[in-house]
């Protein structure tokens, strides 16, 4: 069996994840960790599920390192990217995944702060990721993104959180358009679009039965769960994905 320094050496994979500290991201840092990547995993607040994630992801036998970061914040980001090179090597994947929805209702009753924070987290922060990964991509001559949209950019989701589903219509935009801007300079760029999946963030939101109570109103009948999300997040970065750019990859159950 080869050493982990000649399979390093050999892959070369260095991947950032933002909101990596569980869920959906906990699950593809794992994921990515059995596939050769080393991971820089982004948290925001819970050090302990941080460092349980980056547990896991050292024994499949990827190196990691969590950094605590506002993807929303442009020193944290420039911080986050800074703190992968020095430590892991350049980076060639980003996953952007932090994001937050603020309480499930209806616009009308939304405050002005949930509003803010989930457009400066969800779309901000994304633009921020995505500009800092391609400086370093491009003057590399290539790499991927991939953007974790929702299924509630084409939803809409009235009634839950019509401005969460705004920010993740307009990261389809930021995928379509930076992925033609940047092929040039070898440079993919694909989202997933997740469904509802079985994970914390309902409770979150004040509604942590909202994956059994929706089971019926999807094709497949049930929720999806935080590891076929994070597949489809690796085959996006992985080189069979190598002839795909400017994809949104829906994982909805049907929805």
């Amino acid at each position: 069996m080869a050493s982990r320094t000649t399979r390093t050496a050999r892959t070369a994979r260095t991947t950032v994840v933002t909101g990596g500290s569980r869920g959906i991201g906990a699950a593809t840092c794992v994921r990515l960790a059995g596939e050769g990547h080393d991971l820089v995993l982004g948290y925001v607040r819970d050090a302990a599920a941080a460092e349980a994630t980056a547990a896991a992801v050292r024994a499949a036998g990827a190196r990691c390192v969590a950094v605590r970061v506002d993807t929303s914040v442009e020193a944290d980001v420039e911080r986050l990217f800074d703190t992968a090179e020095s430590a892991l090597g350049p980076v060639t994947g980003l996953v952007n995944n932090a994001g937050v929805t603020g309480p499930l209702g209806r616009l009308a009753d939304a405050t002005t702060e949930d509003l803010r924070r989930v457009v400066e987290v969800n779309l901000l922060g994304y633009l921020l990721c995505c500009r800092r990964a391609a400086r370093d991509m491009a003057a590399r001559g290539g790499g991927a993104i991939v953007n974790v949209s929702s299924a509630a950019a084409t939803l809409g989701s009235p009634g839950d959180y019509v401005h969460y589903a705004a920010t993740k219509a307009a990261t389809d935009a930021l995928t379509v358009g930076l992925s033609k801007e940047l092929g040039p300079d070898g440079i993919r760029v694909n989202a997933v679009a997740p469904g509802i999946i079985e994970t914390d963030m309902h409770a979150t939101m004040g509604d942590p039965d909202r994956p059994a109570k929706a089971a019926a109103t999807i094709p497949l009948g049930r929720a999806g769960r935080p590891s076929e999300i994070a597949g489809a997040v690796a085959w996006l970065l992985s080189a069979d994905a190598s002839y795909t750019t400017g994809t949104i990859l829906r994982v909805a159950g049907g929805r």
